[in-house]
């Protein structure tokens, strides 16, 4: 008997564009960053590494490897800020800027793997990247890039929500209710 496993993506993504979201609300001054903190530690981390430990039963490297990762980003950009808070350790804005530049590298290797899966996930991980980006240009002496980068960085959220709600509504109305589109380099089949 082959018990149908629920997606631990959904879960994953939900995390993902949720805090990315709460997160960008704080950069445009829209609301304190007690939320984004719960949601950075519960839900952005917690929920995205669960996903992530799931998605390796499932034989998903990509899956594996962007959710524990991002849910660890989470989880450590939550630690420097009640660091920072508590007057533990301070970092300052030029070493968060060096702790977003490596995820920044991280996040150009998973850009290029999203290139095989499909345009929704490049959209996401496109987005994401130059969010990064503009994020670094904002801790290394550009602070209006901050701003731009929180604008930017809401289309990534949704695009990660666009692929849970994907996930939900084709499996639950047995068809592609909602496209996730081709990828955009064709993987090579291995004989």
């Amino acid at each position: 008997m082959n018990t149908k496993l629920g997606n631990p993506a959904v879960v994953g993504l939900a995390g993902f564009g949720l805090t990315t979201l709460l997160l960008q609300f704080h950069n445009l001054g829209l609301c304190g960053l007690g939320p984004v903190v719960a949601m950075g530690f519960i839900f952005g981390g917690f929920a995205q590494l669960v996903a992530g430990f799931m998605e390796q039963k499932t034989g998903n490297n990509f899956g594996f490897a962007a959710f524990s990762s991002y849910g660890s980003f989470w989880i450590g950009l939550g630690i420097i800020w009640i660091l920072n808070y508590y007057g533990i350790y301070q970092s300052s804005t030029t070493d968060v800027g060096y702790y977003l530049l490596a995820w920044t590298l991280l996040t150009g290797i998973f850009t290029v793997g999203s290139l095989f899966i499909h345009t929704a996930m490049v959209t996401t991980f496109g987005t994401l990247l130059l969010g990064f980006i503009l994020l670094d240009f904002g801790h290394f002496g550009y602070p209006q890039m901050n701003v731009i980068a929180g604008y930017e960085l809401i289309i990534c959220a949704f695009a990660a929500w666009y692929m849970m709600a994907a996930i939900i509504l084709n499996d639950l109305s047995g068809r592609e209710f909602l496209r996730l589109g081709q990828p955009w380099i064709k993987p090579v089949l291995k004989k």
